[in-house]
C-alpha cells in the first residue's frame, strides 16, 4: 500500500507518496495523476514538513528514507544526483564522467528524466554542458524556480 497527500508549494501542488514503512517512493508534480495510493496526510507528514522547510529556505538537505523504483543504472545515477550539494549544479557530461561512461551524457539524461523523487533527489541541479536549462519533468520554469531558490544569484 502507498499513501499520499496534496501539499501546496511555490511550484504548485505536490503529492509526496510513501510506502507502508514511510519511505518516499515518489513525488508527483501538479499535472501528474496519483492513482496507486490512498490519501493519508498523517503518513506523509514528515515528508511534507521537510519539503516545506526546503521551500521556506530553512532546509538544504533532506533526511528521508527513499525507496524509488528503477533499474540498477537508474539508481546509480540518482545516487550521484542526490549527492549534488545544495546551490550547485552538474552537467550530464560531468555525471557521465564520474560514472566513467564515455559519451554517456544521454544515458544520464534519460535516467535523470525518470527520477520519481524530484526535489529530494535534486535532478533540477543537472544542467546542460553550456549552463543551459534542459528538460525537467515539472517544466523548465519550475526547474528555474528551484535553482533560483537555492542560488538566487544564478539567474
Amino acid at each position: 500500500m502507498k499513501y499520499f497527500c496534496t501539499m501546496p508549494s511555490p511550484i504548485g501542488p505536490l503529492r509526496p507518496i510513501v510506502d507502508e514503512r514511510g519511505a518516499v517512493v515518489r513525488i508527483a508534480f501538479p499535472d501528474e495523476n496519483v492513482t496507486d495510493a490512498v490519501e493519508d496526510p498523517k503518513r506523509v507528514a514528515g515528508v511534507v514538513a521537510q519539503l516545506e522547510e526546503y521551500f521556506d529556505g530553512k532546509r538544504r538537505a533532506f533526511d528521508l528514507e527513499l525507496r524509488p523504483e528503477g533499474s540498477e543504472f537508474q539508481h546509480q545515477v540518482w545516487k550521484l544526483v542526490y549527492a549534488i550539494p545544495f546551490g550547485q549544479t552538474r552537467s550530464y557530461g560531468q555525471l557521465a564522467a564520474e560514472m566513467k561512461l564515455a559519451s554517456g551524457a544521454r544515458a544520464i539524461g534519460r535516467a535523470n528524466a525518470t527520477n520519481p523523487i524530484p526535489i529530494v533527489v535534486p535532478c533540477h541541479r543537472v544542467i546542460g554542458a553550456n549552463g543551459s536549462l534542459t528538460g525537467y519533468a515539472g517544466g523548465l520554469e519550475v526547474k528555474r524556480m528551484l535553482l533560483e531558490l537555492e542560488q538566487p544569484t544564478l539567474f
